[in-house]
C-alpha cells in the first residue's frame, strides 16, 4: 500500500506520514471476535513500574486472532475483509468458513476480499495457505511460523516481516532464515502461513508529532545526564558535559555497554545455526 504524505500545514503535519488504508474495507470489528483489553501502564500485578515510558493511549478492543488455525484444518475459508488492528502493525483478515464459522487470520500481503485460502499438512503454495514447513520448497517466504508443533504461530508476525525456508532436508528440523538473518532450526511438523505478513509499508511512515506516540501508549523519554544525581547515575554537572564516567550505566548503576546480559540457560541457542551477529557461533549439525 502506498505511503500517504500530508500538506505542510503545520510543524506536526510537516514530517507526517501515513500508511494508505483505502484498501481496507471495513472500521468496526467483528464483535463476536473482540475482548475487552486493559491497560497495564508498565506496571505488574503490585502496581510498581517495570516497564517504564509506558502509559495513556487510545482505548483498545483485543481482536482474538487464531495463530494456529489447525482447528480449521481441511475446511476452505474465504476472505471477508480486510481490517486494522490497533493491537499489532500487520492487518488483520476476517476468515469466513464453509461451515459458518469465521476467524480472524493475519492477512498475507497482496490478499484481497473473495480470496480463497485453506490449511493443511500439506496445501497449494500460495500466499495466505498454511501447511507444515515440511512441504513448503526452499526459499519460499513464509510468516507466522511455529516454533512447537501445535502451539500456534510466534515469529514472523508483525507488518512485512517473512522468513525463509532454507532446507528442509533433515530427518526432524528444517532450516529456517529469520528476518534478522539468524538460521534457526525449527520441527518440520510445525506450521507457517505462506507469504509475507501484510502492511509492508509500515516501516516507511513517519509519525511527526510527538502527540501520535502519547495516543500510541508511550510516555516521553530522558536522557539520564539531564537528571539530577539522585536520579540517574549520569546526572549532575553544568550544562552539556559529559556523563563524567568510563562506561554508562542503567539507571540502577549496572553497566549498559559491553556486558553480557544474554542467560547462559538460555536452551534455544542449541537451535541456532547461524547466530544474527557475525563471529557467533552455536552447535553445528551432523
Amino acid at each position: 500500500m502506498p505511503i500517504k504524505v500530508y500538506k505542510k500545514n503545520d510543524a506536526g503535519r510537516r514530517g507526517m506520514s501515513t500508511v494508505d488504508r483505502s484498501a481496507l474495507t471495513k472500521d468496526r470489528p467483528e464483535s463476536r471476535l473482540t475482548t475487552s483489553l486493559n491497560k497495564q501502564a508498565g506496571r505488574n500485578n503490585r502496581g510498581i513500574v517495570t516497564c517504564r515510558h509506558r502509559g495513556g493511549g487510545e482505548k483498545r478492543r483485543y481482536r482474538i486472532i487464531d495463530f494456529k488455525q489447525i482447528e480449521k484444518a481441511g475446511i476452505p475459508g474465504r476472505i471477508e475483509s480486510l481490517q486494522y488492528d490497533p493491537n499489532r502493525s500487520a492487518w488483520i483478515a476476517l476468515v469466513t468458513y464453509v461451515d459458518g464459522d469465521k476467524r480472524y487470520h493475519l492477512a498475507a500481503h497482496g490478499l484481497a476480499v473473495g480470496d480463497k485460502i485453506i490449511t493443511g499438512e500439506k496445501t497449494k503454495i500460495k500466499p495466505g495457505n498454511r501447511c507444515q514447513i515440511q512441504h513448503i520448497p526452499a526459499s519460499f517466504e513464509i510468516f507466522n511460523v511455529e516454533l512447537k508443533p501445535g502451539k500456534g504461530g510466534q515469529m514472523a508476525r508483525s507488518a512485512g516481516s517473512r522468513a525463509k525456508v532454507v532446507s528442509t532436508d533433515g530427518d526432524t528440523y528444517a532450516q529456517i532464515q529469520l528476518p534478522s538473518s539468524e538460521i534457526r532450526l525449527v520441527p518440520k511438523t510445525c506450521y507457517a502461513t505462506i507469504g509475507v505478513a501484510a502492511n509492508i509499508d509500515h516501516s516507511n511512515i513517519s509519525l511527526g508529532k510527538a502527540g501520535r506516540v502519547r495516543r500510541m501508549g508511550r510516555r516521553p523519554q530522558v536522557r539520564g545526564k539531564v537528571m539530577n544525581p539522585c536520579d540517574h547515575p549520569h546526572g549532575g554537572g553544568e550544562a552539556r558535559n559529559s556523563i563524567g564516567m568510563k562506561a554508562p550505566k542503567t539507571p540502577w548503576g549496572a553497566l549498559a555497554l559491553g556486558v553480557k546480559t544474554r542467560n547462559k540457560k538460555k536452551y534455544s541457542k542449541e537451535l541456532i545455526l547461524k547466530r544474527r551477529k557475525p563471529g557467533r557461533f552455536s552447535r553445528r549439525t551432523k
